[in-house]
């Protein structure tokens, strides 16, 4: 059984672990990852007993714009509605905001948050810097 937590009792190795099965560059930076996980807004987690299979975490303001980023669910659970759930439950943390925001890095995934009420952006593009020398 599935159990959600947005306590932030994850070690840096399950963190590192989890991006890194679903070949994030993220995992490639446990110490940075795992400082910002703890520093986020929000983080939601699901765990199948005390393994970490999947996580969320959102960015916001306080009061108006949130940012949802960091979806993300182990191999071995996806199409299981893990992701669905920690959508669902985020959105519900966030529903006094005005905005919701999600930060797709593949395009092919903006279906399935359209699935969830989300919606591309009239003439929107998402928009990134990659800082090379990052350690």
């Amino acid at each position: 059984m599935i159990t959600y937590k947005t306590t932030r009792d994850f070690t840096k190795k399950q963190v590192e672990d989890l991006f890194l099965s679903v070949k994030w560059i993220s995992g490639q930076y446990p110490d940075k990852l795992f400082q910002s996980l703890q520093q986020s807004s929000y983080v939601l987690t699901a765990w199948d007993d005390e393994q970490l299979v999947g996580l969320i975490r959102g960015l916001d303001d306080g009061c108006m714009t949130a940012f949802l980023h960091y979806l993300l669910i182990s191999p071995d659970y996806q199409h299981q509605g893990i992701a669905s759930q920690l959508v669902e439950q985020a959105k519900e943390h966030y529903k006094d905001f005005f905005y919701i925001n999600i930060m797709p890095e593949e395009s092919k995934n903006a279906s399935f948050y359209e699935c969830h009420g989300f919606s591309i952006m009239p003439d929107g593009v998402a928009m990134q810097k990659h800082n090379k020398d990052f350690k």
